[in-house]
């Protein structure tokens, strides 16, 4: 059985490694809701609790997946969920943390997830136009309430971090954070540790390529999250897979999978981090629960950090930059 880690200094206690959801609902091609139940019940078995989604995904439907998913074993799970973006008609159209949509969407992720109380509730993108004093104030609204246990950020910059954490205390932030992705090394992985707030890094797979499994963007469909990645297109696809052949490299030669070696470098870097990588199937499942497993050398750490200490190309397109706060 995985191990617990803490997230906050709240008493947040989740598996050491959590299981993103957002694939099982079309992300990343076409959804299997009987095989994304199969997994998530596995996911239970092997004993992780800490599962993440947001009203984003679909929109709509994953949070309804799970709420089917877990019905009876509500009390089994840590259910992750977010607001803030803004959806017309089925479509993201932008971000929004206006303060009367934030409750508005907060009564929908709990009718749909089938629960009266949300574990970890993260803004998913900051809002510039609203103060996030102010967005972090209506949120201890809903904990004092009992609808929220604990706060998040996603893709927050230092500043946000600081002024929400000195209204109510925030337990984790969400950010992307792997081997191909390490732009919070510099300051932000540093303020969250003095402040004590988890850190939940999402893709830590690079989205297929550490795991050897992404093809170039073009190859994708439309529909496909990886179809407009600036990494997968081009020259810096072929740079970033020269730099991936290091992990290639280790993981034959401790007779592992690539993805199973960028997970336990991940779960290396501290006790307050807590990756969620996403699948959809239950056998990447078992692959990836077994990463907690491997150890890495220091000489197999340099190597890897030396192969990819530079990523090529921006992590989204420049419209999707445009809603990091950095």
């Amino acid at each position: 059985m995985i191990k617990q880690r803490k997230l906050g200094t709240g008493g947040l206690c989740v598996s050491a490694m959590g299981l993103g959801c957002m694939g099982m609902s079309t992300a990343y091609g076409a959804a299997d809701e009987s095989e994304s139940i199969a997994t998530l019940h596995r996911a239970l078995e092997l004993g992780i609790t800490f599962f993440d989604t947001a009203e984003q995904y679909g929109p709509y439907e994953n949070e309804a997946l799970l709420g089917r998913a877990f019905k009876g074993r509500r009390h089994d799970v840590v259910l992750a969920t977010k607001f803030g973006f803004k959806i017309e008609n089925g479509v993201t159209t932008g971000i929004t943390s206006e303060l009367g949509h934030i409750r508005q969407a907060v009564e929908g992720s709990l009718r749909r997830l089938g629960t009266d109380y949300i574990d970890l509730l993260y803004q998913h993108r900051v809002d510039p136009t609203v103060p996030i004093e102010e967005v972090v104030g209506v949120i201890a609204d809903l904990v004092r309430e009992g609808k929220v246990r604990y706060l998040g950020l996603s893709e927050a910059g230092i500043a946000n971090i600081r002024k929400a954490h000195a209204v109510h205390p925030i337990a984790a932030l969400q950010s992307e954070y792997s081997l191909w992705e390490r732009n919070l090394e510099a300051d932000i992985l540093p303020t969250l540790r003095e402040l004590g707030i988890g850190l939940v890094p999402f893709s830590p797979l690079g989205r297929g390529f550490l795991s050897g499994s992404a093809q170039r963007a073009e190859n994708y469909p439309a529909s496909d999250f990886r179809h407009l990645d600036p990494r997968l297109q081009g020259e810096n696809f072929d740079a970033n897979m020269r730099a991936a052949q290091a992990v290639k490299d280790i993981a034959a030669a401790k007779n592992v999978t690539p993805g199973q070696i960028a997970l336990a470098w991940v779960l290396h870097q501290g006790e307050d981090i807590v990756p969620i990588p996403g699948t959809k199937r239950r056998t990447y499942l078992e692959q990836n629960i077994a990463a907690a497993n491997i150890t890495l050398s220091a000489e197999e750490t340099s190597a890897l950090e030396q192969a990819l200490r530079q990523t090529a190309g921006e992590r989204y397109s420049k419209e999707r930059m445009a809603w990091v706060d950095r």
